[in-house]
């Protein structure tokens, strides 16, 4: 296992065998998001996209909580202590270009991201753990939006990764409301993956990451493109996207040694060729 520098205690990533696992780690504020932990973030994501070694990406938080999403205390201290901060419009452009860095590189870069929720997925970090691919939950855990206890119309992408998971009237009821919602109803509105005891949330997320980052890594990248444009593109763009992503896989390396593993009745090695 390689230690990462991320430049900040506030987010600590390791590499191991493929798997680059980042922890969000403020475990005293719940891994509430903090200037440094975002700036961290967006910077490991970025390098993980284009890092060959790096096959999958685990995204996780210290202690008995996932991310409680934005620093609401530190939100108050801000909005207390007068002075002159960015403009409007330099706010919503800094806004938009953290979240790109991190809830839209999660969703959009070529290989397979996992969230392994050991408590709490609240607001942005609710926000952070429905922009990846695939997400496991202690049985503990629990979702909320919360934005609205806190007066926010809601960020990092969480409206369109509801609605798109459960549906427009489901993403109102939880937006509008801030229920929460258990690990058991998570996985029964499609939230969630994996519903696991929260001794053996480790050990499941070890064993997804590890198949996924063994995985055909070229041919995941095909089908992240084909799921992501499926959840917004028109029928004809999708099927032609799908012919020229099927194509271009029978062309690897790893479709051919899949062939023949599957004639030799042996598990496949795949080397991203």
């Amino acid at each position: 296992m390689t230690k990462l520098e991320t430049g900040t205690s506030d987010l600590l990533a390791d590499l191991d065998a493929g798997v680059l696992t980042i922890t969000l780690n403020r475990p005293a504020a719940r891994n509430a998001m903090s200037e440094a932990m975002n700036q961290a973030l967006g910077q490991q994501l970025a390098a993980a996209e284009l890092d060959p070694a790096v096959k999958c990406v685990v995204l996780t938080g210290a202690g008995q909580g996932f991310c409680a999403g934005g620093d609401v205390k530190g939100m108050n201290d801000r909005n207390s202590g007068g002075g002159s901060g960015p403009s409007l419009d330099e706010a919503i452009h800094r806004q938009r270009v953290n979240q790109r860095a991190t809830a839209g590189k999660l969703f959009k870069m070529p290989k397979p991201t996992l969230a392994a929720l050991p408590g709490a997925a609240a607001g942005a970090g609710l926000s952070l753990a429905l922009a990846c691919d695939l997400r496991i939950m202690a049985s503990n855990a629990i979702l909320t939006t919360a934005f609205a206890k806190v007066g926010l119309a809601g960020d990092y992408g969480g409206s369109y990764f509801l609605t798109q998971l459960v549906g427009s009237a489901k993403a109102r009821e939880m937006y509008f409301l801030s229920d929460r919602v258990s690990a058991e109803d998570a996985l029964r509105l499609g939230l969630t993956n994996w519903v696991c005891s929260p001794e053996d949330l480790a050990a499941k997320t070890r064993e997804v990451a590890r198949r996924l980052a063994d995985g055909p890594s070229i041919c995941f990248r095909y089908m992240k493109e084909n799921l992501n444009r499926a959840m917004a593109g028109d029928w004809d763009d999708c099927l032609d996207l799908e012919a020229t992503h099927h194509v271009h896989s029978a062309q690897t390396a790893d479709h051919r040694e899949a062939a023949r593993a599957f004639v030799d009745k042996r598990a496949p090695v795949f080397e991203g060729r």
